[in-house]
């Protein structure tokens, strides 16, 4: 069997769940055929470069598929023919990435550094002894 990566873009007007129903389907779609989904990434509602059927943002996923070309196949032309589905590309692949893709990596790293306290080593302007500058 060959391995691909797949990204799906659906509407912004369906909702996370419903995002996350259609990755279901084409899980059960891939592995109804023999194949297998090594990983699912949803990515979340992002905005998107330019407008594709008069919608700014859609829904991302990241697909890390096994399974033989006659299922991938299938699974595009199912997305073709869903009216939620705006974009979707599939790229064959030498081996899977399963560790985290950076889009989610980097939303990680970010709310770790929101967690963290800013700088501690300095206090608040507040806090600050003022200096007087009228005495110069």
């Amino acid at each position: 069997m060959a391995l691909y990566e797949h990204v799906v873009i659906a509407r912004q007007d369906i909702s996370p769940q419903q995002a996350e129903q259609l990755n279901e389907d084409l899980k059960a779609l891939i592995e109804g055929a023999g194949g297998h989904i090594a990983k699912i990434e949803y990515w979340g509602l992002r905005n998107l470069t330019y407008r594709i059927k008069k919608n700014r943002k859609g829904h991302y996923s990241l697909l890390a598929i096994d399974a033989p070309s006659d299922a991938v196949k299938e699974m595009e032309r199912q997305l073709s023919i869903n009216e939620d589905v705006l974009r979707y590309m599939t790229v064959r692949v030498e081996e899977l990435d399963l560790e985290l893709s950076p889009v989610l990596a980097r939303r990680d790293r970010d709310r770790e550094r929101s967690d963290r306290p800013e700088r501690g080593d300095r206090p608040e302007r507040s806090d600050r002894p003022r200096e007087d500058f009228a005495a110069s």
